[in-house]
This record gives C-alpha cells, sequence and structure tokens, in this order.
C-alpha cells in the first residue's frame, strides 16, 4: 500500500460498514448481515433513522437543484456513499446536462460500485481518499481533470462530518476546503446536532465505534455554524434538514426530528477575479 492510500481502509464483511448501514435505511440491497444488525440495534434507539436517511437524500437533491439553478456545474461530493437513486450527477443533469462531479469516499466497497457505475462517464469521476486530507483530495489528477477550482464549485459534505472525531480537526479539514474554493463557491451540509436522551446518545456512539467509522460526534447549532466562517448563509439558514426548502413529494417522510440533523448551505464572498 502506498503512502497516499495508507489511511484508506480494507473491504471486509466481518464489520459494519457505515455506507452499507446506509444503503440499508434507504431501503436498498448492498449490505450484509453485519451491517443490518447494527442498523437494527441503531433503530431500536432511534426508530426514525430511516425517515432521517430519507430526508437526508432528499436535501441532497433539492440541495443541488438549488445551485444548478445558480448557475453552478461542478460538485465535490465528499463521503459520498454508495451509489443510490438521485445521485448527484444525475440531478445535476437535468438541468445542467454538462455538469462535472468528483464523488471521494475512502470507503472501498464505495469505491468498487462508484467506479462500476461511472465507467465511461467522462465528467464525473470517483476520487479514492480520506476527507481528513483535504489538499491531498484537491490536487488529485483524478478531481483536477474534471473539476477547475480557479471557477465557482460546490463542496457538499452531507451527513459526514458528525463522523470526523474532534482529533481529526474538522473544523481544519473544512477550513482548507473553504480557502481553495473560488469566490462564488458553496459550502452544503448536514451534521447531527443530539437532541436523544444521554444513554441513548452514547448507546449510538458504541454501535458507530464497533462498525467502520471511530463514532459519531454530535454538535450544537453553534459548533456547526462555525463550519461556514465567514461564507454568506442561504435561506432559511441551519435548519433541520426537511425544513431546507421542501418540496411537496418530501412530506411522505414527515418532519423528521427538530435538532437530530441539520443542514444548512453558505456562498462565499467576493467576485472572481476577470
Amino acid at each position: 500500500m502506498t503512502e497516499r492510500n495508507a489511511s484508506l481502509p480494507e473491504f471486509t464483511a466481518k464489520t459494519a460498514n457505515l455506507a452499507r448501514m446506509y444503503d440499508y435505511f434507504l431501503g436498498g440491497k448492498d449490505n450484509f448481515a453485519v451491517d443490518r444488525e447494527a442498523a437494527e440495534a441503531i433503530m431500536e434507539l432511534i426508530p426514525e433513522a430511516p425517515a432521517l436517511a430519507r430526508a437526508n437524500r432528499a436535501f441532497l437533491r433539492r440541495a443541488v437543484g438549488f445551485l444548478t439553478a445558480e448557475g453552478i456545474d461542478q460538485f465535490i461530493d465528499l463521503g459520498s456513499g454508495l451509489p443510490t437513486g438521485g445521485n448527484v450527477h444525475e440531478v445535476a443533469g437535468e438541468t445542467r446536462p454538462a455538469a462535472r462531479v468528483a464523488y471521494v469516499d475512502n470507503d472501498p466497497v464505495v469505491a468498487a460500485h462508484a467506479r462500476a457505475l461511472l465507467e465511461g462517464r467522462g465528467s464525473t469521476v470517483f476520487v479514492h481518499a480520506d476527507l481528513r486530507q483535504p489538499e491531498t483530495i484537491l490536487s488529485s489528477p483524478e478531481l483536477t481533470r474534471v473539476i477547475d477550482l480557479d471557477r465557482p464549485v460546490a463542496v457538499l459534505l452531507v451527513s459526514i462530518l458528525h463522523f470526523l472525531q474532534n482529533a481529526d480537526d474538522p473544523f481544519g479539514v473544512v477550513r482548507a476546503l473553504r480557502e481553495r474554493v473560488a469566490p462564488g463557491s458553496y459550502l452544503v451540509l448536514t451534521h447531527g446536532s443530539g437532541g436523544r436522551e444521554p444513554d441513548a446518545e452514547e448507546s449510538v456512539r458504541e454501535i458507530y465505534r464497533g462498525s467502520s467509522v471511530a463514532g459519531a460526534v454530535d454538535r450544537s447549532p453553534a459548533e456547526i455554524m462555525a463550519f461556514f466562517d465567514d461564507f454568506e448563509l442561504v435561506e432559511p439558514g441551519l435548519v433541520e434538514c426537511s425544513r431546507w426548502r421542501p418540496e411537496p413529494r418530501d412530506r411522505a417522510d414527515g418532519p423528521g426530528l427538530p435538532g437530530y440533523l441539520l443542514a444548512g448551505m453558505a456562498r462565499k464572498p467576493g467576485v472572481m477575479a476577470g
């Protein structure tokens, strides 16, 4: 294994996997018994977990639709997870056929599925890399082949930052991303923000610690806002994810749980040099 990918996990069907658990929540079939057992254990503590997963996915679709309407045609989807319905390149392509997308994940299962799905798509690539190494990601040949960082780009961090521990310096990671993108770029994220009983929260963390991630870290609304720093928030600001510009077709999942999963989008101020 090279120095570049030494931090990447290897495939295993013996340990619950975050991407496969999320796939199970969404009703997918790309998961194993160990993933289903871990997901079911979380559902015992959070019965709304599948609805929250669907609301999170619906937010991603709405966010990408908003961004294409604003003229954005480049997307970096960090911690992209397993390909499923409504992928970023599919949603963006509805109104921006020339949209360019770089999916990024450190999971070997995600890498295998994504590369099979994207084979032959020159405008959409997959980067097998770790979110904790933003400079490596942004300078990777795969990403720079389709993404021009001198032009506005949307950076998507949807339901991934709460899996970075404080020791991983998540705020430094996001700061590095903010600094590298051009004025007019957007930062999009969803993040867990607690709201459960303390015993239930610790039990959920323990389940995740037994999976492919080190655990989940809920952060306060103020902490989540700090990820945006001086970027300009898009209305309605930082809100529960199902309340961010909802559409009629999303109402079947209900309003979700206020405080459980917050969503927001912000724009980098300034104008590009002519």
